[in-house]
């Protein structure tokens, strides 16, 4: 079958092991790829090194391997992307949409409101560093900056940026750029259509937009999977201990995420294979099941 044009992403960060919420985002967001004849990208988000884990990125390549979850293209690492950071972070400069910032977080925390995801930088140095200051991290302007875009599943979003979010860092203190540039940046590169993601990513997608209208980039079609809670209601993370995912029952563990994103597979499935699994998942993918379970990042 001849391909679209639709290109889709999986891009997850080697900080460990896959958990079930994190491959139910890369079955998802493979689903609707495949569903629309489309190419899928593996893209590793290994930028944020202190936090990554040795072998994490080659684990996760095996796990999705197993899953029958193979990227179309090369696997593109952003550890390698450095120069086009710097090149758009330099655009955003030239454009005085981005300037050096001297503030400390406990200084931020100290003299910031609070907005939807912690303290607002409250514009210290957007007119100038203090004196005797110099600049650790560089931030880009929201300047009363309203995003709105209508996500496939979680519906109008909206979000004025300066007052619930502030100016925010896109190069940090310690040198490395920030995951809101480098995604905006890489999806542009890879010429990404659609992204197909977990929902406690959708708050951050508003700061994408912003970039990708500041550096010129056109801006994908957004949809937010709801996440997997443990019993006792968070996200399943690292940091709420969720445990990885075995790949010695694969074809029990696809149905189990076929369930969880509302697709209802046959039971006949149970016997069949990997690759059967998948083609069914594909020709059979109904996203707006998921309508009814929208799901805020507020709702966990």
């Amino acid at each position: 079958m001849e391909r679209s044009n639709y290109r889709g992403r999986f891009a997850p960060s080697p900080t460990g092991p896959l958990h079930f919420g994190s491959l139910a985002a890369a079955v998802g967001s493979y689903l609707d790829a495949k569903h629309h004849q489309g190419t899928w990208f593996i893209r590793m988000e290994d930028l944020d090194t202190p936090r990554c884990v040795p072998g994490a990125a080659e684990d996760i390549l095996r796990t999705l391997e197993a899953f029958g979850l193979h990227s179309d293209v090369p696997v593109l690492y952003q550890s390698q992307r450095t120069a086009a950071y710097e090149e758009a972070l330099q655009q955003l400069r030239n454009a005085d949409a981005a300037y050096p910032c001297c503030c400390t977080r406990r200084e931020i925390a100290d003299s910031a409101l609070n907005g939807i995801e912690g303290p607002v930088y409250p514009g210290t140095c957007r007119n100038g560093i203090p004196a005797g200051r110099t600049g650790r991290a560089w931030r880009t302007r929201t300047d009363n900056a309203t995003i709105e875009f209508d996500d496939v599943l979680q519906g109008r979003i909206s979000q004025h940026l300066e007052r619930d979010i502030g100016d925010f860092v896109v190069k940090r203190a310690d040198g490395l750029f920030a995951y809101q540039l480098a995604v905006a940046v890489d999806d542009a590169f890879q010429h990404i259509t659609h992204i197909v993601r977990g929902a406690d990513l959708l708050y951050s997608t508003p700061r994408q937009i912003h970039l990708q209208h500041l550096l010129g980039l056109s801006t994908p079609t957004y949809m937010h999977l709801p996440v997997a809670l443990n019993a006792q209601g968070e996200k399943l993370s690292k940091q709420t201990l969720a445990p990885a995912i075995g790949r010695d029952d694969v074809v029990t563990t696809l149905i189990k995420v076929l369930k969880f994103l509302q697709q209802q597979p046959p039971e006949e499935l149970r016997g069949a294979t990997i690759e059967q699994i998948l083609l069914w998942g594909a020709a059979n993918w109904r996203p707006e099941k998921l309508a009814y379970c929208r799901q805020l990042p507020s709702d966990h």
